[in-house]
């Protein structure tokens, strides 16, 4: 199942060629989401719905899909946010200054459950990508 590509991490989605990503790390984001996706069991649309920075789907299975991207690249564990983890992966990708913008403005945000909290969090990372 071909996902997408996803931006080191958070900010993921279409930021990727914006930031310059190696195929390295484009080739480890998109076999994160393949592992994600297959785990749980989201469909290519809903992926490719997520990435393109729809999200008008509320189903669980995209939320945990969001949080299980998050807890394999490692910014993520258990729920809670690894704010140092984000800035040492992305701030050299992205720029320190401009991310920790973004950070001030998502690294707060919870949701009522893990996935819930990585879904808000994806999305607060997508949509101030442009910042980054």
């Amino acid at each position: 199942m071909k996902v997408f590509l996803v931006f080191a991490a958070l900010a993921a989605l279409s930021v990727a060629s914006a930031v310059g990503l190696t195929d390295s790390q484009k080739a480890e984001g998109k076999l994160r989401a393949q592992a994600c996706a297959k785990q749980e069991g989201i469909t290519k649309e809903q992926a490719l719905a997520l990435r393109s920075g729809n999200f008008a789907d509320s189903d669980p299975k995209v939320k945990c899909f969001a949080n299980c991207f998050l807890e394999q690249s490692g910014f993520l564990a258990n729920g809670q946010l690894k704010p140092d983890v984000v800035l040492a992966k992305l701030g050299p990708i992205a720029g320190e200054a401009r991310l920790k913008e973004v950070q001030a403005k998502c690294d707060s945000i919870k949701g009522t459950d893990k996935c819930d909290t990585g879904y808000k969090l994806y999305k607060c990372y997508s949509e101030n990508r442009a910042q980054i």
